[in-house]
């Protein structure tokens, strides 16, 4: 089978399950010494296109966990949010990890004659990503203690990675960023009062331009694997990184929807804002002011804001059948209200 073709699209698992046993030969003692067989093959998440896969590799040298990231065949389109290709998500991972990052060290950017198509595997990190676990489980308290200034250290050594050294990536300057997202805004939807002030709002705020530096460009509570006694264990989710302003990624982290419920933490819902950015500054990275900061939280919310409305597009379309993004969709509201109070605390 080449490397092109597609799995049915309705049977996944069997797909990835069946080319994993077949490559166990030669891909296993590969992807761990000793390896010689796959086990405990289970799908952890599956977007549009993407999928995330759980497995393991035993042989001699025991058990090795391991993840693999992979671009199925089939299923719905994305409505507007493209993502990277994964051999450059993958050389993202490997020079975040260079640059001290905590990420899942990358094990194999998958070839062509490895039978998955485009895709990835990555050692499998323990830890917990339910962004509403991490904030509010008694068993995270410890975590919570030292994440925010975890997040600034992590943060500060992405920004700082040398654009020389990294595959080809896409700047975006605060102008593009608002200017995409009220794009999408307005080809999708009739004038929504909020969403029009929030708009001139920002438009009225644009920061200065600056040089560009790496953005992981979804940095947030959800998208980090937290260990309950050690913390900030692996930043997830590449697929969105990007060229562009470094505090882009300190204001989505500190939109209140990544909070869950615990609104007084402004940093994903475990965190002040000081302690984020003293830990930044201290790692090295270049202190934003707290204006341009907020700038990028209502951008952020704004964005997320879009988000939820053409999730519920796909769902009232039939473009699909997810209840989840129906659900999704009625958070609209919530970014709205989040808006109207960036700007009355800026007045």
């Amino acid at each position: 089978m080449s490397a092109s073709r597609s799995e049915p699209a309705s049977d996944p698992a069997g797909f990835v399950l069946t080319r994993l046993e077949a490559l166990a030969p030669v891909l296993a003692p590969v992807l761990a010494p000793g390896g010689a067989r796959v086990t405990g093959l289970r799908r952890l998440t599956g977007g549009a296109s993407l999928e995330t896969w759980a497995f393991d590799i035993e042989g001699s040298g025991g058990v090795r966990p391991l993840i693999l990231r992979r671009r199925g065949g089939g299923g719905e389109a994305e409505v507007f949010e493209t993502s990277l290709p994964l051999p450059i998500e993958a050389a993202l991972l490997q020079a975040a990890e260079n640059a001290g990052a905590p990420v899942a060290r990358l094990v194999r950017d998958c070839a062509a004659e490895d039978g998955l198509g485009e895709a990835y595997v990555v050692e499998r990190v323990a830890g917990e990503t339910l962004g509403r676990r991490i904030a509010v489980d008694p068993a995270f308290a410890r975590a919570r203690e030292t994440l925010g200034r975890q997040c600034g250290q992590a943060l500060a050594r992405i920004h700082a990675i040398d654009p020389s050294v990294l595959p080809p990536l896409e700047a975006q300057d605060a102008r593009a960023v608002l200017d995409r997202y009220a794009d999408i805004y307005r080809r999708n939807s009739g004038p929504r009062p909020v969403m029009e002030a929030a708009l001139k709002w920002m438009e009225a705020r644009l920061p200065a331009s600056i040089t560009p530096r790496l953005v992981h460009g979804d940095f947030r509570n959800g998208n980090l694997m937290v260990d309950p006694a050690a913390g900030l264990a692996a930043v997830l989710d590449w697929e969105l990184a990007h060229l562009g302003d470094p505090a882009e990624d300190l204001g989505w982290l500190c939109v209140n929807s990544w909070r869950f419920g615990v609104t007084d933490r402004v940093v994903g819902g475990f965190a002040d804002l000081e302690t984020l950015l003293d830990a930044y500054e201290a790692a090295g990275g270049e202190r934003p002011s707290i204006e341009r900061v907020r700038f990028w939280q209502a951008v952020g919310t704004f964005k997320w804001a879009v988000v939820t409305m053409m999730m519920y597009r796909t769902f009232a379309t039939g473009a699909s059948h997810s209840v989840e993004r129906a659900v999704i969709g009625r958070r609209l509201s919530e970014c709205e209200v989040d808006l109207l109070a960036l700007m009355e605390a800026s007045r």
